[in-house]
Order: structure tokens, then C-alpha cells, then sequence
């Protein structure tokens, strides 16, 4: 029998492991390189990159949909933290070093929290959607991808008014799974987050205008049947495009999934291979 990892002994050896990496990372930030994006303006930078906005309650599977409204507050309150930031010439964006930790003293409830392929409640839950949504606009620009960890491992839940292809997910976990962005450009950048009744709502926004557009589609999309299940695999794919010609520069894929599909498969719509 393989031998348990400390973090697997118990709740209080996964807590301690988690402090233990936590503050890692913060003598990391402290003696890093990095010059981190801190500066807020509550004016908009004139040139509209790009906008997208994702619904904040949706249907998924038997979850509570009280986690569904508790997301809501989170994501109210982490908002604020990142709307205006300004991100200049070589500095890194990092979500944590915004919004900090999201504790219930703060205001936090408990929200939809994704690991392993299980889902439960934790504080702060639900803040992926807001990392989702940086990511999508991020790669409609030359913001390079810093820090990401994908949340593809397992496709949870069956589609349902996705508007954003499978695999272009984020995950997070304070001060340990971070998103990042680095701006090596000679442009600044803006992102503006908020809320409504209904929405999470997201502009990045520039000083100068882009020489190019970028393209993000899914291709490759399939279910296929293995030894152990069902798998969702595709391919994520971006293109380059010159704005005036309409002309595509360059295009290259950017993520493969090959995920467990925990869900039953009536709600699949289309053909399942098997191999």
C-alpha cells in the first residue's frame, strides 16, 4: 500500500500543509522579482480591448442553489478589490495579492468549492468564476498567462448555457493556487469588474489601441469511453487576427483536455466514441 502524505493524515494535517505553503508563498512574493499591479484608477483607459460577462446563478446538478446566492456576495465583494487595477509595463497581475484572504470575518460565506473531483462548500467559494472570467479576457490580449491551474481534470457538470468552451477554467486557492498575468508589452492595461443583479460583468481595457485580435474557439470536441468510464477530451485553440485584413497570423492550441465525466450521460447530447 502506497504511504499517505502528511497532508492526507487528517483535517489538521491538510490545514497545517496548507499554512506551511501559505507562507511560503509570501516570503516568495517579499523576496521575488516581481513587481505586482497595486495601482487603481477609477477612470477607464480609453481603448475597449475586450468585454464578457458570465452569469452568476446557474443550475448545476443537485447543488444547493443557496451556494448559488452565497457566490453572489462573494463575488460582490471581490470585485471591488480588482476593479481600476492598472497593470503597466512588466508588472505581474496576481488575483491573491488583490483580493486577499476571503474569511467569513470579512463578509465571505460559504460558496461552491471544487477539488478532486468532489464539490462542497467552503468561505469564500465561488471566486473561480471571477478567475474564469480575467482568463477568458486575458486571452483575447498580449497579457502573458503567468500562473494558471486548469480546473479540467474532471468535467462535473453538464453543459448548460456554456458560454465559454470546456477547459478554459481556472482554479484557485489562496496564496497557493494563484492566477497571474505579466504585461510584457509597452502597453497598460485595466481590468473593470462588477456585479449586477445577474451577472459578473468584465472589461480589460487599454491605453493604446492592439495591432491585432485573438480568436479563442473549441475544436476537437468529443466523449469518448474508456476502461474506467467516460471522458470529455478537446482542444482549445487561438487565433491571431489582423484587425484591417481579417487575415488569420498565426493560430496554435493552447490546452487539450481529457477529463472524467462525473455526470450521468443522458444529459450528453452528442455521439459517444468509444476506443
Amino acid at each position: 500500500m502506497a504511504r499517505k502524505l502528511f497532508c492526507e493524515l487528517g483535517p489538521w494535517a491538510y490545514q497545517l500543509s496548507l499554512w506551511r505553503v501559505c507562507a511560503l508563498r509570501h516570503l516568495q512574493n517579499l523576496r521575488g522579482n516581481e513587481t505586482f499591479a497595486r495601482e487603481h484608477s477609477a477612470e477607464p483607459l480609453p481603448c475597449l480591448v475586450y468585454a464578457h460577462k458570465s452569469l452568476i446563478r446557474r443550475r448545476l446538478g443537485d447543488v444547493d442553489m443557496r451556494l448559488q446566492e452565497n457566490k453572489a456576495v462573494n463575488l460582490g465583494l471581490a470585485a471591488p478589490k480588482v476593479d481600476g487595477v492598472l497593470v503597466r509595463p512588466g508588472e505581474t497581475f496576481s488575483f491573491w495579492a488583490l483580493v486577499g484572504n476571503c474569511t467569513a470575518r470579512k463578509g465571505y460565506l460559504d460558496g461552491l468549492t471544487l477539488s478532486k473531483g468532489r464539490a462542497f462548500a467552503g468561505v469564500g467559494g465561488g471566486l473561480c468564476q471571477f478567475t474564469n472570467l480575467l482568463h477568458w479576457m486575458a486571452l483575447h490580449s498580449p497579457l502573458e498567462i503567468a500562473e494558471h491551474h486548469h480546473h479540467d481534470a474532471y468535467d462535473l457538470f453538464p453543459d448548460f448555457g456554456r458560454q465559454v468552451p470546456f477547459g478554459c477554467g481556472t482554479s484557485i486557492q489562496y496564496n497557493n493556487l494563484d492566477y497571474r498575468l505579466f504585461n510584457g508589452t509597452d502597453n497598460t492595461f485595466q481590468f473593470r469588474v462588477w456585479t449586477d443583479d445577474t451577472h459578473l460583468c468584465g472589461k480589460l481595457r487599454a491605453v493604446k489601441p492592439l495591432p491585432f485580435r485573438w480568436h479563442i474557439k473549441e475544436i476537437e470536441n468529443r466523449f469518448v469511453r474508456e476502461g474506467d468510464g467516460l471522458y470529455r477530451e478537446n482542444a482549445i485553440e487561438r487565433r491571431t487576427v489582423d484587425p484591417v485584413t481579417g487575415k488569420t497570423c498565426a493560430a496554435e492550441v493552447i490546452r487539450r483536455s481529457h477529463a472524467k465525466v462525473m455526470y450521468d450521460e443522458k444529459y450528453i447530447t452528442c455521439q459517444i466514441a468509444s476506443l
